[in-house]
């Protein structure tokens, strides 16, 4: 009884254990808590600033009203997000397959910058020699081309060597900037790398100028889920994904998958890039992708890799950041601002996946048995 009363004591009073499984309303009710916590929290914050910072910061209501107001208050304003809701869409779309085989492609920012430049390049040594229907389709080409090099090259050495996918497509991010600013300085003599909107290579508009692209994009989502889910290849991917010896076992070339895989990112990484050239920019610049490689990355882990449900976390991406910058504007704050509001929302939807993943289970003090606190 003395050596049981012992061991009760010295036991921690809570401890960790992973889930087996969690219901998906349950994992949707704690998602839906953690947006709204940090709506709350990310507005007491930025409002205690706002007061600091201007002298008539307006009512705590205004704050959350501009959300809704930068998406949704005019046509234009809807129409941008849809854009910047397709184009996060599809370059979440390139890294998912990757991510599915568990090769973690950090690189889509540079993949898809290359194809920005592989489309530009067509356009600025081609544009009005060629009719514009043959020009946007060598573009097309160029930037499928150029993204998946880009990508098969991480691939090749994982394969090859086994070297750190995370770490190469990383660099390889900066190393894509150094050839844009490279050509650059080749194309724009005067030396001020702003190469401008240039005249030919721009996608035909049908009723808006976004509606290719929008359209584009769902398709390619309708079309990588069926690929992920029901294809031959798609399982591979998950196989390789769960466990590399089962899949050696099962007689998956593992080698030729992750390389296949890989040029699948990367050809939609072109595509994507082909998007904001031909589509958007007609130029590139190192900035073209604008950083949403990199948070292409959290769109598709939330969503769990599942590239119908991205559609809403990327909605929800375009929200955030389109309404911060409406409080940016409507409040006459720090440009900084938005990614401050961001930041802390999203840090309560990254950290709610704990408590989907994990819970905790508290000692009971009475007869030294444990609780799941679910």
């Amino acid at each position: 009884m003395s050596e049981l009363k012992k061991k009760t004591a010295h036991e921690p009073l809570f401890h960790l254990s992973k889930r087996a499984a969690i219901h998906p309303a349950k994992a949707l009710a704690i998602r839906l808590a953690a947006i709204v916590l940090g709506l709350v929290v990310c507005g007491l914050v930025a409002f205690v600033l706002i007061d600091k910072l201007n002298q008539n910061p307006g009512k705590i209501d205004d704050f959350y009203y501009c959300f809704i107001k930068g998406s949704f208050t005019s046509k234009r304003k809807i129409w941008k997000f849809l854009k910047n809701l397709a184009i996060l869409q599809c370059i979440s779309l390139a890294v998912t397959p990757a991510f599915r085989m568990r090769f973690w492609n950090i690189g889509a920012e540079g993949q898809t910058l290359m194809g920005v430049l592989g489309a530009i390049a067509v356009a600025f040594y081609l544009g009005g020699q060629i009719p514009e229907w043959l020009l946007l389709v060598l573009m097309l080409f160029a930037a499928l081309v150029c993204s998946a090099i880009w990508a098969v090259i991480p691939a090749l050495f994982k394969a090859k060597w086994n070297t750190n996918e995370t770490l190469f497509t990383l660099m390889m991010n900066y190393v894509a900037s150094f050839v844009v600013s490279y050509f650059l300085i080749i194309w724009v003599p005067s030396g001020s790398s702003s190469l401008g909107k240039l005249k030919f290579g721009k996608l035909p508009s049908f009723g808006h100028d976004y509606l290719v692209i929008i359209l584009i994009v769902l398709a390619l989502t309708i079309f990588l889920y069926v690929y992920l889910k029901y294809s031959k290849q798609g399982y591979e991917i998950s196989v390789v994904g769960e466990s590399v010896r089962t899949a050696q076992y099962s007689g998956i070339n593992v080698k030729k998958v992750i390389i296949r895989t890989m040029i699948v990112s990367g050809l939609l990484c072109g595509l994507t890039g082909y998007l904001i050239g031909a589509g958007l920019d007609q130029s590139v610049t190192t900035g073209s992708v604008g950083g949403q490689g990199f948070t292409a990355i959290m769109v598709s882990w939330l969503a769990n890799f599942n590239p119908l449900v991205m559609l809403v976390s990327s909605g929800l991406i375009a929200l955030l950041n389109q309404g911060a910058s409406q409080i940016s504007q409507d409040f006459n704050v720090s440009g900084a601002m938005p990614d401050v509001i961001v930041g802390i929302i999203l840090f309560f939807i990254i950290g709610c996946e704990f408590f989907i993943n994990y819970q905790i289970i508290f000692r009971k003090k009475s007869h030294g048995a444990k609780e799941g606190v679910k």
